[in-house]
């Protein structure tokens, strides 16, 4: 999984210096975080729909897409899909309830 992921992100970075009447990421890029952010919600409530229809074929649709934008997201904020998945690593083993309150306090 990781180097799909991997694959992808430096697709997704080639695609800030594409052409925006060529390639919807790099017209997403030029549209700016709120147009990537808006497509994220888009995705986000479809992929809601799916689970709640229990249509399994289009939850794995529309959990792609989410992931894609989401990655999207990502890149446009300079981060990579191992920035999260070292700190899923992180979290791993804790208790979900002892980490969130964890960050509160550092947040403080």
């Amino acid at each position: 999984m990781n180097d799909t992921l991997n694959r992808l992100a430096a697709l997704l970075e080639q695609r800030k210096s594409a052409d925006p009447q060529t390639s919807y990421v790099a017209k997403l890029y030029a549209q700016g975080m709120d147009s990537i952010l808006k497509k994220v919600g888009e995705e986000a409530t479809e992929t809601i729909l799916a689970a709640k229809n229990d249509d399994k074929q289009h939850l794995i649709y529309e959990t792609a897409d989410l992931w894609f934008h989401t990655l999207v997201m990502l890149a446009q904020a300079g981060l990579k899909p191992q920035d999260i998945l070292d700190e899923l690593a992180r979290r791993e083993g804790l208790s979900g309830i002892t980490e969130k309150a964890a960050r509160l306090e550092t947040n403080d």
